[in-house]
């Protein structure tokens, strides 16, 4: 009889230990259990620790409350100014009603990647390229609305949405290229424009200070000559401005100079009238008075005999 009724208390405790082991769930921290009894929700959400249920009639499922990282993969579409591009983007959700998440939505995670997708190719047909390449913080902004919409009613809250790259063909790559170089040209070309300008400005005050002071011409001369001839070249040109020529051609002229007013000027010999010769009446010549009165020196007799050829000849 004792036998019996230890027996009996053995087989009792292996069927309570044996009960206890199929009851018995633990939930860990960041899980919420929903519990299923007879294939509905019972009671509220089991909380982190040890639970029990009844085998065989309860189940409980667990559902992870953490922030699931879920990449969206690569989505090709054609953006609102016709280029066709490719973006991929990262969802950051998580879980804050466990029993939503499970009952009215079969599979939470593909939901919100399938979702994700849409919302994802939806924005790019409706952005500008610039403003993928540039404004992506709005489109994070009008891409986490779209997609936290629905996912409220499961049960799932989006905390982030992250665009990671946008892909670009290789033609526009290159269009890009020749477009901010050309624009880099631009704006190289105007600050070039503008320093000639700002130069130029200078140079006429330098040379408007110069001016009054020739002086300062050569000596400004004479230093770019120095600093060309630091280089060590063994060909040196050498132009010489014309107020240098200027300046030294004042420099040899004596020191009184002219009176205001009157140029300066060689006396001119008055033109003489040439008059026809006078002859003696020993039948010489003599070359008629000039202006002055002066008689003109004698010149001679001469004999003219006839000439063979045409013509007379003087001996």
């Amino acid at each position: 009889m004792l036998q019996e009724l230890v027996g009996a208390i053995v087989a009792l405790v292996c069927v309570a230990l044996v009960y206890t082991g199929m009851a018995a769930r633990v939930v860990k921290q960041y899980e919420r259990g929903v519990l299923f009894r007879l294939g509905r929700v019972a009671g509220e959400v089991r909380p982190p620790g040890l639970t029990l249920i009844i085998p065989f009639v309860d189940r409980l499922a667990k559902v992870n409350m953490q922030i699931v990282t879920l990449p969206i993969p690569a989505q090709e579409g054609i953006t609102r100014d016709n280029v066709t591009v490719r973006v991929d983007a990262v969802v950051y959700f998580r879980v804050v009603d466990a029993t939503s998440a499970l009952v009215k939505v079969e599979d939470y995670k593909f939901a919100v990647s399938q979702m994700a997708q849409t919302s994802l190719r939806s924005i790019i047909g409706k952005s500008d390229l610039d403003d993928l390449l540039s404004n992506r913080e709005q489109l994070n902004q009008g891409l986490e609305l779209m997609i936290d919409s629905p996912a409220v009613g499961w049960g799932i809250q989006v905390d982030r949405v992250e665009i990671k790259d946008v892909s670009l063909p290789d033609t526009m790559k290159r269009s890009m290229a020749r477009q901010a170089e050309a624009d880099r040209e631009r704006r190289a070309r105007i600050i070039n424009a503008d320093a000639e300008l700002q130069a130029s400005k200078k140079l006429a005050e330098a040379a408007q200070q110069m001016s009054g002071t020739p002086a300062a011409l050569q000596l400004r001369l004479l230093q770019t000559v120095m600093a060309v001839s630091a280089e060590k070249n063994s060909t040196l040109v050498l132009p010489i401005p014309v107020e240098l020529l200027h300046f030294l051609e004042r420099g040899n002229r004596p020191d009184t100079p002219p009176t205001e007013g009157t140029a300066h000027q060689t006396p001119e010999q008055p033109p003489k009238e040439i008059t026809p010769e006078e002859t003696t009446p020993n039948g010489d010549r003599t070359q008629a008075p000039d202006l002055y009165g002066a008689p003109g020196p004698e010149i001679g007799r001469h004999h003219l005999t006839p000439n063979p050829g045409g013509g007379s000849r003087s001996d």
